[in-house]
Order: structure tokens, then C-alpha cells, then sequence
């Protein structure tokens, strides 16, 4: 059975996951929107909030590798760490180029639509294209989002595994507890019968002197009375 130490570190483990699956698909929605700026900003505030979590978590983990006891196991998460770190640089990277690249394509629409006066077959193919760009893009934060969805439920469910395992141990500590009454019972019951043991030894050789002594007191009577003369 895994400890609890162990369900804490792979709770931690799948939450980075998906935040960095939620990470990729907004820096995806960032790079195919077409606009406008309000919509970029709003983007932009959503990857920053999951960006703070993610970091957290990060800074957990670290955490809980500098708790383990074993240095295999120290090593093996501070090697996981560093790894999610690389993964957040990269995912910031991409969100900054996704983040110029989408400005850009917004400031030249902006212009050309000011320069043409109104909408050109151009506009218009462009405008398609974005849509159909928009509309996969949606297909695939979709599918991130249901991965998310489905390792949040794993998340719970190690969750409830600790629950578990916390109950398992209070139980374990209660028998562990008993067992060392009934074992000082025992002990104290050992020496009490060792105790009256010695005791009865010590009974039954008092009362074969005190037989010894009648004995001999009856022997000395006699041979006074009958042979006096010895």
C-alpha cells in the first residue's frame, strides 16, 4: 500500500499536468484569436491565474522532495521539479511569441479594415479562415478541457484514497495501542504467577521443617521416657 507521503506527491504531480494542459490550450486560443483587444486581455488574465497556480504546485512538490527520507526519492522528485519548471519557461515562452504574434495580426486587420473603408473579399476570406481556425481551435481546448476534467477526477479520487489511507492508520494506531495494554497485562500476570509460584516453594518448605522439627521433638520424648538411661 502506498503511504500517504506517495499520494501526496502524485496528487501534486497530475494537478501540474493539468495546469499545464489549461496552460497550452490558452496559449492555443491566444495565437488563433482574431480579436478583439478585450478578448485578447481577458486570454491574457486567464493564463496569468493558471501561470500562479501552476507555480505553486511547483513550489510544492519542492517542497515535498526536500521532506523524503530516502535520497532515490529526494532525487527522483527534484528531477521531476525541474522538469515542470523547464515545461512552465517553455509554455511562458510560447505565450509571449503567441502574444506578439496575436497583437500583429490584430493591428494589421485593424488597419486594413480603416485603409479599405469596409469589408473586401479579402476581409471576408480572412474572416473565414480565422473562423475555421477558431472553431479547431475550440475542437482541441475541448479535448484538453476533458482531459483536465478526467484527471481532476483522478485527483478526487486520491483524495479520497488519503481519506482512506488516514483511517487505515488511526485503526492500525488504535490496535497498535491495544495490543501493548494486553501486553503489559500479560507481563504483569507472568510475574504475579512467577510470584506465587516462588511463594508456594517457599510454603511447603516451612512446613516440611516444622514437620522435621515435630518429628524429632517426638523422637527426643520418646527416647527420654523409654531409655532413660541412654
Amino acid at each position: 500500500m502506498a503511504s500517504s507521503a506517495d499520494v501526496h506527491v502524485r496528487i501534486c504531480g497530475q494537478e501540474i499536468i493539468k495546469y499545464d494542459l489549461e496552460i497550452k490550450a490558452l496559449v492555443q486560443d491566444i495565437r488563433d484569436c482574431s480579436g478583439p483587444q478585450s478578448t485578447l486581455k481577458e486570454l491574457n488574465s486567464q493564463v496569468k491565474e493558471k501561470f500562479n497556480q501552476l507555480r505553486l504546485r511547483i513550489q510544492d512538490l519542492e517542497q515535498m522532495a526536500r521532506e523524503q527520507d530516502r535520497e532515490t526519492e529526494r532525487q527522483a522528485i527534484q528531477a521531476e521539479t525541474e522538469s515542470q519548471r523547464r515545461q512552465m519557461q517553455s509554455n511562458q515562452t510560447a505565450w509571449r511569441k503567441s502574444n506578439l504574434a496575436c497583437k500583429l495580426a490584430i493591428d494589421h486587420m485593424e488597419k486594413d479594415e480603416l485603409l479599405l473603408g469596409g469589408e473586401t473579399p479579402g476581409t471576408r476570406q480572412r474572416k473565414a479562415t480565422k473562423e475555421n481556425i477558431v472553431e479547431n481551435s475550440s475542437s482541441i481546448t475541448d479535448s484538453l478541457m476533458s482531459i483536465s476534467r478526467l484527471m481532476s477526477e483522478q485527483v478526487k479520487q486520491s483524495e479520497d484514497t488519503i481519506g482512506t489511507l488516514a483511517t487505515s492508520s488511526r485503526t492500525v494506531q488504535e490496535t497498535n495501542e491495544e495490543f501493548k495494554s494486553m501486553t503489559g497485562t500479560i507481563y504483569l500476570g507472568r510475574k504475579l504467577i512467577l510470584k506465587y509460584n516462588r511463594r508456594e516453594l517457599t510454603d511447603k518448605l516451612l512446613i516440611f521443617l516444622a514437620l522435621a522439627l515435630f518429628f524429632a521433638t517426638v523422637l527426643y520424648i520418646l527416647k527420654k521416657r523409654l531409655f532413660p538411661f541412654i
